[in-house]
């Protein structure tokens, strides 16, 4: 895999991206959603004004588990099945499969930073310039984790949309694996643990965790917040049986990586024998 090729054509769709005006949308919309986050996210618990960066981290932790992956896998899919002359005139140049793909990945991946990132630095400067910069560190943690999510499911739109080339179908799929992992999973692993007892349960809570990419930057936000009493019965599982938050970060973060890296290789080796 020759690395000029992919940055070739991750810069030719980092471009096609930022000129999309579902793109210019998301990052209008998240940066206006982030900003109203830092200023009026706490007032319900009596903080008024523009929030500190640990509580705007707090307040925006929902938001981001629910945005990113669904515009991830939104836009990973609809690009990957989008126009189908497009992509065989890519796919016919003198160029590996493999190439492609992650190009076509790594450019979908830093418009979506891109737009993430605004929102978050239009935040970040106000919060710095009205409150002070207590709590930027673990700020910048949690952008960086957020990013990780949004590579997580683009990796997972990418998947989905080589196991399917048809893009009604992989786009009806992809919103289902979006119900899943964000509403539907925690359910069914609680379920599941209320059926054992002791340690059982525990050790499936324990198990369960990194089943979920959201769960995972979830938890690990929570440690960097000292947010112990949020962390749900997975969070403390993770954090008994490790003995100790540091860890717990390092293997949530390992674990990300894995989801991303895994279901990549996957789709190459789908894709390189397909007959596009």
């Amino acid at each position: 895999m020759e690395i000029r090729a992919v940055v070739d054509i991750a810069f030719q769709e980092l471009t096609i991206n930022i000129r999309n005006k579902w793109t210019t949308l998301f990052a209008v919309v998240f940066g206006v959603l982030i900003v109203s986050m830092a200023y009026v996210g706490m007032q319900v618990e009596g903080f008024g004004g523009m929030q500190s960066f640990s509580r705007t981290s707090a307040s925006m932790l929902n938001l981001v588990l629910y945005i990113v992956p669904l515009v991830a896998l939104t836009m990973g899919t609809l690009s990957f099945t989008g126009d189908k002359g497009s992509m065989e005139l890519l796919f016919s140049q003198p160029l590996v499969r493999g190439e492609v793909l992650v190009g076509k990945w790594l450019g979908l991946f830093f418009s979506i930073a891109l737009s993430t990132l605004g929102g978050f630095s239009i935040a970040g400067g106000l919060i710095a310039a009205t409150v002070g910069t207590a709590g930027l560190v673990q700020y910048l943690l949690f952008v960086i984790l957020s990013l990780l999510l949004g590579m997580v499911f683009l990796t997972i739109a990418v998947l989905v949309a080589t196991l399917n080339r048809r893009q009604a179908k992989s786009f009806g799929f992809a919103l289902f694996l979006w119900f899943f992992f964000v509403l539907f999973y925690d359910l069914l692993a609680l379920g599941a643990a209320a059926m054992l007892r002791g340690e059982q349960a525990n050790t499936l809570l324990f198990v369960s965790l990194f089943g979920n990419p959201v769960d995972m930057v979830r938890i690990a936000t929570l440690i960097l917040l000292d947010s112990t009493e949020m962390f749900g019965a997975s969070g403390a599982a993770l954090v008994r049986f490790l003995g100790g938050e540091l860890g717990s970060i390092l293997l949530l973060v390992c674990s990300l990586i894995a989801w991303i890296v895994i279901p990549l290789g996957i789709s190459i080796r789908i894709l390189r024998p397909q007959d596009i």
